[in-house]
């Protein structure tokens, strides 16, 4: 490879690490052609980059871009190393452990993983980052704790509704007056009158002597 075609690498490494916040380091070198080709295909199918290049071009074009950030991902840059490129912290290591299951085998090896400013180094790593939640999952997790406490509250408000339209249609029945039987009130003695007394009847006045009345003889 000429100093021109490095440099070509370089530049076209750095153009990725530039782009993605996520890259995987792995050991492909015991893989077969085909492996390797299959290996692609799904990475495609999942849009998930992979690139084979030289260990010192990789760190290479870390260096240039930031030394220091990129520091605890050097020591994986030995044997073959593929790198792949993902948006999804956690698709390239789905990836790599359905690739493993589908072909009963342990390769490719996780050599490191790069998430967001984390490093993740070894292979004991893999099944870690498989956990891994995307920003879309946690955004989501966040959502449903924040409507976690409105969804109570709303519950609590639907049963109290329906509570009270239940005691709408019981309460009605439950308070009709219940007809009380009509007892004649008894009618009041009435007092026997008492008899007026008679009115007095007036004495005669004795008889006077009228001057004109006739002298008895």
């Amino acid at each position: 490879m000429t100093k021109q075609e490095k440099n070509e690498v370089i530049e076209l490494l750095k153009g990725k690490f530039s782009q993605y916040n996520n890259f995987y380091i792995t050991d492909t070198e015991s893989l077969t052609v085909e492996q390797v080709g299959k290996l692609r295909n799904v990475c495609f199918d999942k849009q998930v980059e992979m690139k084979v290049a030289k260990n010192t071009l990789i760190k290479k074009a870390l260096e240039s871009i930031d030394a220091e950030k990129y520091a605890g991902v050097f020591d994986s840059l030995h044997k073959v190393t593929a790198l792949m490129f993902s948006e999804n912290p956690k698709q390239p290591a789905v990836i790599l452990s359905g690739f493993r299951k589908s072909s009963n085998t342990d390769k490719p090896i996780l050599k490191a993983a790069f998430i967001n400013g984390d490093v993740f180094v070894g292979d004991n790593q893999l099944k870690v980052l498989t956990l891994l939640k995307t920003k879309n999952e946690l955004i989501g997790d966040i959502i449903g704790l924040l409507q976690s406490p409105i969804q109570r509250v709303l519950g609590a408000l639907q049963n109290k509704d329906k509570a009270e339209k239940v005691e709408e249609i019981v309460a009605p029945v439950a308070e009709a007056p219940v007809a009380e039987e009509v007892v004649a009130a008894p009618v009041a003695e009435t007092a026997p009158a008492e008899e007026a007394p008679a009115p007095e009847t007036a004495t005669e006045a004795p008889a006077t002597d009228s001057p004109d009345a006739p002298a008895e003889a």
